[in-house]
């Protein structure tokens, strides 16, 4: 048996350890050059999102990657460890964060379908947005004439949200600091407007229609949910929320944009109580700052606020608002004013003539709305009133039939597709809106009525094939008689 010297038996281990050294170094090279081309590819068609405030790479920065492949950005990780570091922080209850009190690395191994936490989404390819010229703006006329197609009457009140809205579209272009060097010395302010007409008159139906053929981003907030801050229920920032969502939490098309408050009569300040009035004339004066001009914090992805959820700042010195009530009774305080001076002879006024003026709320002043309840604060930030005059019953017929998307045409429509024509008399539609008038709900009752007797057609129609079309008559409707069907040939 030969010798061994201990030479050769250390540079036999030297050359193993090299030789395990250069193949590790060179399976990291591989892995490091896949994970990079992955990483490339996934980069250049993907970007991972949140998983707390929902909100892409493009809009939060660089993303910080978790066990599980949870992806969260700094403000909610400084968030969460500011959240930690208060106290016994338990992230299970956070009703957006369900798998926190989970064991992430059991996820490592599964396939990423599998992975809860792992979402990305499309990169939105980079469009520059296109300049915004006089010429493209819709003029006035044109905004009416498409509001025409849809709102049957209310002439004043769609010419005046039109002219609104023009010049909101103006001030968006222009949408600069005036400068003294250039002659430049005139600001474009906003104006906002307060709507008032009887229910069922088309408030929240003019706005909502506006929304659909306009661009610019449009919210519709409803005034008898918010409350004072700190009493259960919405604060004011939430109005801002909704718009800062329409707008795909773009601020500045949020700050923009044109925000409804529904039912602001409703916040009307409380007569003959003793308790804190935290849903009345308190939202007004929250309201003020909104209507004025002022930077709020609303929080992004979400209403509410809380510890994990990234606030932005909105300025709404451009956002143009819309307020809209019923303000029932107010016809009588107006009426009380007219009537304040009597007099005695034949050629008197008399106290009840102005009970049956359908254009009595036209007369409205401030002073009878502070007399209703709202401050005059609030009533010198909307210094546009525009009413809504009650509907009649030949604007019934006309709601019935013109519209392009009118009540009729949808049953006709839902029987055209089982080949049935359907028809409604002259008579029938003058006594469905005789009927709607009775109810006191305005055009809203109009569907109540057609949906109660066309229950039993759409219901027996389907049962015969040979059936091609059905006449609805007045003795139908007075259930005196019954409608006019035709067979197929």
């Amino acid at each position: 048996m030969g010798s061994f010297r201990t030479t050769d038996l250390v540079s036999y281990h030297q050359f193993q350890r090299e030789k395990r050294r250069n193949s590790l170094e060179n399976q990291d090279k591989e892995l490091e050059e896949n994970k990079n081309t992955t990483d490339e590819d996934d980069n250049n068609d993907y970007e991972n999102i949140c998983y707390v405030c929902r909100r892409p790479e493009s809009k939060a920065g660089k993303m910080i990657s978790m066990p599980g492949g949870m992806c969260l950005c700094n403000d909610c990780m400084q968030k969460a460890f500011d959240s930690i570091t208060k106290g016994n922080f338990d992230f299970s209850q956070i009703q957006n964060m369900p798998y926190m009190n989970m064991n992430l690395n059991e996820f490592t191994n599964v396939p990423e379908m599998a992975i809860p936490n792992k979402q990305k989404i499309k990169k939105k390819a980079a469009k520059e947005a296109p300049k915004l010229t006089i010429k493209d703006i819709p003029a006035p006329h044109v905004i009416k004439r498409r509001l025409d197609e849809y709102v049957i009457g209310q002439e004043k009140a769609k010419k005046v949200v039109s002219v609104a809205v023009y010049n909101h579209y103006k001030r968006v272009m222009l949408d600069m600091p005036a400068d003294p060097e250039k002659g430049e010395d005139v600001v474009i302010e906003k104006s906002n407007i307060l709507m008032i007409g009887p229910t069922g008159s088309g408030k929240t139906y003019l706005v909502k229609t506006l929304a659909r053929l306009l661009d610019v981003p449009l919210a519709i907030a409803d005034a008898t949910s918010l409350t004072e801050a700190g009493y259960i229920g919405d604060d004011i920032e939430s109005v801002i929320s909704k718009l800062l969502a329409a707008a795909d939490n773009d601020v500045e098309r949020a700050e923009h944009g044109i925000i409804f408050i529904d039912e602001i009569d409703k916040i009307a300040k409380k007569k003959n109580t003793n308790t804190r009035d935290v849903s009345g004339e308190s939202v007004q004066q929250e309201l003020l700052k909104l209507l004025e001009g002022s930077k709020v914090e609303v929080p992004v992805g979400s209403n509410q606020k809380n510890a994990l959820t990234p606030m932005t700042t909105v300025n709404t010195d451009h956002i143009l608002f819309i307020c809209g009530g019923a303000f029932p009774d107010l016809e009588d305080i107006i009426k009380e004013r007219l009537t304040q001076k009597s007099s005695i002879g034949f050629e008197a006024d008399l106290k009840d003539r102005f009970d049956n003026d359908p254009d009595l709320l036209s007369q409205v002043t401030n002073a009878d709305l502070r007399a209703f309840g709202m401050i005059p604060e609030f009533l010198g930030r909307l210094p546009i009133t525009v009413t809504l005059k009650g509907l009649t019953v030949p604007m019934m017929v006309e709601i019935l039939r013109k519209p392009k998307n009118a009540i009729l045409k949808q049953y006709i429509k839902l029987l055209s597709l089982d080949e049935v024509k359907l028809v409604f008399e002259d008579d029938a539609l003058e006594w469905i809106a005789q009927e709607a008038i009775k109810r006191e709900t305005g055009a809203r009752a109009l569907r109540a009525i057609i949906e109660e007797f066309m229950l039993d057609i759409m219901y027996e129609i389907p049962k015969d094939p040979n059936i091609g079309s059905v006449v609805i008559t007045r003795s139908y409707l007075e259930k005196s008689g019954g409608p006019m069907i035709e067979m197929r040939g």
